[in-house]
C-alpha cells in the first residue's frame, strides 16, 4: 500500500472548489478532481478492502466511481434552495452487503477542508429500525454506553442532527439515556485534523477507527436484523 493515498492538493482543490463552484470552473479543473480526488479515493477504497474484511466480512469497499463506494461530486440540486453544482468534500461509504442505501450500518469518510470525520452508524434509517434500536438501549443500558463510548472515542460525538424535541412514546422521559432515545440518526462522529488525511499509515488510522466502533456497529446490525 502506499505510505499516503491523498495529497494537501487534496484540500488545494476543495478550497479552490468552494470559492468557484460552477461549472464552467469545475470543467477547466476537471483534470485536478480526477488526480487528486477521484482517483486516490478508488484507490484507497480498493486497498481498504482487505482491512474492512478483518474488521467484518459483512461490509463491502467498492472501488466505482458510480454505484460503489466513492459518493459522487455532483450535487442533487432538484429538491434544494442552493443550486450550486457541486459538493465541495469528498465522501466514502462502505456499506453492509445488505445494503442498498444510506439507510443501512456503514463506515463513512468525510473529508473537507477544516471538517474531516469519520462516521459509523445508521444514518436515518425507518421508525421499526428506530423502535428496535431503541428498545435495545432501554434492555441493556451499560452494553450501548460502552459501545458508544468505545466508537465517539474522546474527540468523538453521536449525529444529533433531526433528533426529536420530546422522548418518543412508550419510553421513559426521565430515562438516563433519554436524549439518546430522541435520536434518528444512530452515528458516532469522530474529528480528525486535514494532516491525518495525508500522513503515512492514515488508511491504517481509519481502520483502527472503524475496529473501535466494532461493538457499536455490531449492536446496530443486531437491531436491523443483519449479521455483523
Amino acid at each position: 500500500m502506499p505510505a499516503s493515498h491523498f495529497t494537501p492538493e487534496l484540500f488545494a482543490f476543495l478550497d479552490d472548489l468552494e470559492r468557484n463552484n460552477e461549472r464552467e470552473w469545475f470543467r477547466s479543473n476537471k483534470g485536478r478532481y480526477e488526480e487528486h480526488l477521484k482517483q486516490p479515493a478508488l484507490r484507497f477504497i480498493e486497498d481498504f478492502g482487505g482491512l474492512l474484511y478483518d474488521i467484518s466480512p459483512h461490509f463491502r469497499a467498492v472501488p466505482k466511481a458510480t454505484g460503489g463506494s466513492l459518493f459522487r461530486i455532483y450535487r442533487d440540486t432538484r429538491f434544494s434552495k442552493d443550486k450550486t453544482p457541486y459538493k465541495t468534500h469528498l465522501g466514502v461509504h462502505f456499506r453492509h452487503e445488505q445494503g442498498k442505501g444510506a439507510h443501512a450500518p456503514g463506515f463513512y469518510l468525510h473529508i473537507e477542508p477544516g471538517a474531516v470525520a469519520c462516521g459509523f452508524g445508521l444514518w436515518t434509517p425507518p421508525n421499526p429500525v428506530l423502535r428496535r434500536i431503541r428498545d435495545r438501549i432501554v434492555e441493556d443500558p451499560a452494553a450501548w454506553v460502552a459501545a458508544r463510548t468505545r466508537a465517539t472515542g474522546a474527540t468523538g460525538r453521536l449525529y444529533a442532527a433531526g433528533a426529536l424535541k420530546r422522548v418518543p412514546r412508550g419510553y421513559d422521559k426521565d430515562h438516563p439515556l433519554a436524549e439518546e432515545l430522541k435520536l434518528k440518526s444512530f452515528a458516532a462522529m469522530r474529528s480528525l485534523p486535514d494532516s491525518a488525511v495525508i500522513e503515512d499509515g492514515f488508511i491504517e488510522h481509519f481502520a483502527h477507527l472503524c475496529d473501535q466502533a466494532a461493538p457499536m456497529m455490531r449492536l446496530l446490525c443486531g437491531a436491523v436484523g443483519v449479521p455483523y
